[in-house]
């Protein structure tokens, strides 16, 4: 005997509920993955932020390296100025050892200070 259509209905309708509490549960489940996702290519070990901070880093070790390069190659002169050249030794000795050649005097200027008014 044909069941009739109304228990037809009824006996489906729980099937597709649960579908549709299916779909509803891998839909939330994608979502959930896709963020995962998201947050990690953002703030993860590997993400956007941390290529970013890489970044800074690596420009400012750049920086570093041409300044120390630049001071390098200004040590390098004046090393070169002082093994070749006589008169910046002999400048170098008047003015920070205080030496003078033979038969020069030297005078000492020292600042007056005005008299304190009274």
């Amino acid at each position: 005997m044909p069941a009739s259509p109304d228990s037809q209905t009824s006996a489906r309708r729980p099937p597709a509920r649960r579908s549709s509490r299916g779909k509803r549960i891998a839909r939330w489940a994608v979502v959930f993955f896709a963020g995962a996702t998201i947050v990690d290519a953002v703030v993860g070990e590997r993400g956007l932020l941390a290529m970013l901070r890489a970044r800074d880093e690596f420009e400012a070790a750049t920086a570093a390296l041409a300044q120390q390069k630049a001071t390098n190659a200004r040590l390098r002169e004046e090393i070169d100025r002082l093994t070749n050249d006589p008169a910046a030794i002999e400048e170098l000795g008047r003015g920070e050892l205080g030496l003078m050649r033979p038969g020069e005097k030297v005078f000492i200027i020292k600042d007056i200070r005005p008299p304190a008014a009274q």
